[in-house]
């Protein structure tokens, strides 16, 4: 039966959802425990991940609307309600690509809030002596220290790059500067973005925030646990699994699948995406919803400034220190951190003696998105889009053992990938990677089991692609043989970890040259 509660898709406004009836799930006692146990924060979380409901509800809070609050956690912990004073300056909903964006929306921020604490001669003064103004104003009018909530603060970073980019790292420093100086008369300050930009712009002067991204206490502040799922979700899993004629188990196994995975502290629980959740709700649909909300363009630059392997990522595969993880630095060439800040990976493993994490993919969602929205940039914009590969066509083929038509439709798509401008040794690495990439990137778009550089005990297979029907072992050789690769499959033994299997078994060996920017010759066996 259709679901006919009401699911907040595009409601960010904690007011709004709790007067007009909206599902909300509690998350005010983190946010109670925030504000009595410390003063200036920081949290970087992916988008759409409910950062800015959670500055919303924080704002709600510190401005004393305590009849918002009722029935949930936080009214049995707060006994005072204190009406702070609180700037909450929001950076989301506008185009930073423009000239002067930054400094007309700091600009509005400020008018709006000095008409109620007072100017001060505003006119001609730069924004940040007006932002310290605004501060001491506030607080000396009301006799309550200031509360200052910052959503999105890196969003005019993310979507800049060169001189403008630089334009805006400088008028942050000067404007958030302001609030070292100005502790006396802060309450409370919460900043929330995508990425930490380490030793640039206000974390260089701001140095008093508490990070709490990788903290285990708040790794579910945002996002919905596993418990929270089935406690507030009941009516809406019921609903999904009539529409897709499963068992609620199934439901919510696919569920776990699609959208849960997410860890921000090795020990921390795991959180589903709630965007991508409440859409598959009120859809009924399990779709891929979080990944059309667009991708970063420093991490696009990023992936284009690189030779990346696409096919490192693979789960267990990706170890980062935790220092490296929570500091980006944006002249890195090392795009694995923004990777993880940006959702694309989370953490699998922590160990904590190395002080090592191990990320991978959250869930089949990101595993999808990943390869049909960064490739193009990770293969220097090779023709790898969903339309261009037939999915449907490679999908045939490999369920039906058809090794020929796979191997036609590789030739095609790699003849399709763009020749490097690098010289010598370089341009072979990158000629074969990217076609080893593109080799993997088809089968995981497939959906099949594939595994990369596969480990047995004589070796390891370049690529191990399984189905329902079949098992392939590909090998790779560069200016070699064909032959040669059939026989190292041989040698090394690949195939006994299958000498059980009852489905059909295809070695296939794969030479391509360097010369000739192609799949030279290609050979097959079946067992």
């Amino acid at each position: 039966m259709q679901n006919q509660r009401k699911l907040p898709i595009g409601v960010q406004d904690f007011a709004s959802i709790r007067n007009d009836g909206y599902l909300y799930v509690d998350k005010t006692d983190l946010i109670y425990n925030l504000a009595n146990k410390g003063k200036t924060y920081f949290l970087s979380r992916p988008r759409r991940f409910g950062k800015s409901l959670l500055i919303s509800t924080m704002h709600a809070y510190f401005a004393g609307k305590h009849e918002l609050f009722e029935d949930l956690k936080i009214a049995a912990l707060e006994q005072d309600w204190i009406r702070y004073p609180v700037i909450h300056l929001d950076f989301t909903g506008k185009d930073y690509t423009k000239e002067n964006a930054l400094e007309e929306k700091l600009d509005q921020i400020l008018c709006m809030y000095e008409a109620v604490y007072g100017r001060e001669n505003a006119e001609g003064r730069a924004v940040d002596s007006r932002f310290a103004s605004l501060i001491r104003n506030a607080a000396e009018k009301t006799g309550e220290r200031v509360v200052i909530l910052v959503d999105e603060y890196d969003k005019s970073l993310l979507e800049t790059e060169g001189e403008l980019n630089d334009k805006n790292r400088a008028l942050f420093k000067g404007f958030f500067g302001n609030l070292k100086g100005m502790d006396g008369y802060i309450k409370f300050a919460f900043f929330t973005g995508v990425t930490k930009f380490s030793k640039v712009s206000i974390f260089s002067d701001l140095n008093q925030l508490h990070d709490i991204s990788l903290s285990e206490k708040y790794a579910s502040i945002c996002g919905i646990t596993q418990a929270e799922l089935e406690a507030n979700f009941s009516p809406e899993i019921d609903a999904l699994a009539a529409r897709q004629k499963l068992t609620r188990e199934a439901c919510l196994a696919e569920l776990e699948r699609m959208y849960d995975g997410y860890k921000f502290h090795g020990d921390g629980e795991r959180v589903y995406n709630p965007f991508s959740l409440i859409n598959a709700f009120s859809d009924l649909e399990f779709n891929s919803y979080w990944f059309r909300t667009g991708t970063p363009t420093i991490l696009i630059k990023k992936l284009e400034e690189t030779n990346f392997d696409v096919r490192t990522i693979t789960e267990g595969t990706v170890r980062i220190s935790k220092d490296e993880l929570s500091d980006y630095r944006p002249d890195s060439d090392d795009p694995i951190p923004l990777f993880y800040q940006t959702g694309y990976l989370t953490i699998k493993e922590y160990d904590a003696e190395l002080g090592e994490l191990t990320l991978g993919y959250p869930n089949n969602e990101v595993r999808y998105a990943f390869l049909k929205s960064l490739v193009p940039a990770i293969t220097h914009h090779a023709v790898v889009r969903a339309s261009a590969l037939d999915i449907g066509g490679f999908k045939k083929d490999a369920e039906e053992g058809n090794v020929e038509g796979i191997m036609l439709r590789f030739t095609s798509l790699f003849a399709k990938l763009p020749y490097t401008t690098a010289g010598g040794e370089k341009a072979d690495s990158v000629i074969e990677q990217n076609f080893q990439n593109v080799i993997y990137i088809v089968f995981i778009l497939l959906g099949q089991y594939t595994q990369v550089e596969q480990h047995s005990a004589f070796g390891r297979a370049d690529c191990i692609v399984q189905n329902k029907n079949c098992v392939y072992i590909f090998e790779f050789k560069r200016d070699d043989t064909a032959e040669n690769a059939l026989k190292q499959i041989e040698e090394k033994k690949y195939a006994e970890q299958f000498s059980g299997d009852k489905r059909r078994l295809f070695k296939v060996g794969v030479s391509f040259s360097t010369k000739e920017r192609g799949i030279a010759e290609w050979k097959a066996i079946e067992v």
